[in-house]
C-alpha cells in the first residue's frame, strides 16, 4: 500500500500546536496525509464516518490517531473510552500527544487503551525529532491492524 493511503488523524484544539505539527510533518517529508480535527466530538465523528466525514475517499480511516487530552466538547479520555468500545475501530493505534506529564493523566490514558503517551516537546527541533521517531515506529515498522470487519 502507498504511504499516502495511510492517513494520520490529529485531534488537537490548539491551532499553534496543529500548525507546528503540520510543519514538522512537512519538514520530515512524511508522505502520510495528516487529517486534523479540533475537538473530541469531531474526532468521534471522523472515526465513525458521520456527517461531513461520511466520504471515506476524502476522510479515510486513519492508521494512527495522535490524540490531545485537553480538548473541548469531548476530552481525549472520552475519545479513548469510546474508541475502545467500537468493534471496528478498537484496534486503532493511539498515541496520546499532550502537554500533561502528570502521573494520573498518564495512567488513565493507558488504562483507557492508549498505545503510547508522549509529552509535547518544547522546541520545534525537538518536535521534528519526535515526528521522525513517530514516523519510523508507527508508520513504517509497526504492523497495521485490520480495523473494520476484522
Amino acid at each position: 500500500m502507498n504511504p499516502r493511503e495511510y492517513v494520520v488523524l490529529l485531534a488537537d484544539d490548539d491551532p499553534n500546536d496543529v500548525f507546528l505539527l503540520q510543519r514538522a510533518f512537512q519538514k520530515t517529508n512524511i508522505a502520510n496525509p495528516l487529517q486534523v480535527v479540533r475537538d473530541g466530538e469531531e474526532a468521534m465523528a471522523y472515526l465513525s464516518g458521520q456527517a461531513q466525514y461520511a466520504d471515506r475517499q476524502r476522510h479515510p480511516l486513519p492508521v494512527l490517531l495522535l490524540l490531545d487530552l485537553k480538548m473541548p466538547r469531548k476530552s481525549g479520555f472520552e475519545v479513548l473510552r469510546w474508541l475502545r468500545q467500537q468493534a471496528g475501530l478498537k484496534r486503532l493505534p493511539v498515541v496520546v500527544l499532550t502537554s500533561s506529564n502528570q502521573s494520573p493523566d498518564i495512567n488513565k490514558a493507558f488504562d483507557l487503551g492508549a498505545n503510547s503517551y508522549i509529552v509535547k516537546p518544547g522546541g520545534f527541533d525537538s518536535l521534528v525529532e519526535m515526528v521522525k521517531n513517530l514516523n519510523l515506529y508507527w508508520l513504517i515498522l509497526n504492523e497495521k491492524p485490520q480495523l473494520r470487519g476484522g
